[in-house]
């Protein structure tokens, strides 16, 4: 076992916190990593000068944040925690408040502007097949209205964070979905969108940008979505105090 600094008393005041954030400074100065051994709650409790019970409540927010866990033989010890599992358990539109929700979903419009470089760097035929299944799909029931399905919108755009062959921008994608579909119904549902005014007077539909995507170059593309993405953008801005 790794030869360990030892940990300084502490104060009485918000015990479990203040545990919980020694604990974390103690896994930064020790250098420690996922896999290794960590102390047993007696001896952090003697170290820090509490009881054995603000240590294990410390240590319990740590393993639900997947940060340790426990082995068979081995005692305590680091983990590789799961971020996206970890959002997950809390990433719900009903338990979120309104400003949380709207942050969230400028997330959403934040990342798929910021893709176009990986999307150009990892297309291949294979993919631009689907994406033009995707498109055909959509465009077999137009109504000849800007308003498309939410459906073939998160199709469309669930392709392309595969595309983007980043797995945890992909698990991301998965989680913003409810959001997406939250906020997107509601912003839709306040504009009309046959009736926006786009500022270069013409709608960018996915069949543009899948053009774009074969055609053109990653600063072509984040422009198209840009305005593909208008008026979310649009009322993101003026909604959003900036």
């Amino acid at each position: 076992m790794k030869k360990l600094k030892k940990l300084e008393p502490l104060g009485t005041e918000s015990l479990v916190d203040k545990v919980e954030t020694r604990l974390l400074m103690f896994f930064k100065e020790n250098k420690l990593v996922p896999g290794d051994a960590i102390p047993k709650e007696i001896d952090f409790a003697t170290s820090l000068g509490v009881s054995r019970t603000v240590v294990r409540e410390a240590l319990l927010r740590l393993r639900t944040l997947g940060l340790v866990e426990s082995k068979k033989r081995r005692g305590m010890i680091l983990k590789q925690p799961d971020i996206i599992n970890n959002f997950a358990r809390i990433l719900d539109p009903t338990l979120l408040g309104e400003d949380t929700l709207k942050q969230l979903f400028e997330l959403r419009l934040i990342l798929e502007m910021g893709m176009a470089d990986f999307l150009f760097e990892n297309r291949n035929e294979e993919d631009l097949d689907e994406l033009e299944k995707i498109v055909a799909a959509e465009e077999a029931t137009d109504t000849h209205q800007i308003r498309f399905s939410l459906d073939k919108e998160i199709a469309f755009h669930g392709k392309l964070y595969q595309m983007s062959n980043n797995v945890t921008l992909q698990k991301f994608q998965d989680l913003l979905l409810p959001v997406f579909n939250y906020v997107y119904l509601k912003d839709t549902e306040n504009t009309n969108l046959d009736d926006y005014h786009y500022s270069e007077g013409e709608f960018v539909s996915h069949r543009m940008l899948l053009e774009t995507l074969r055609e053109g170059t990653p600063e072509t593309f984040r422009n198209a979505m840009r305005r593909h993405l208008e008026p979310h953008f649009d009322h993101a801005l003026k909604t959003g105090g900036r």
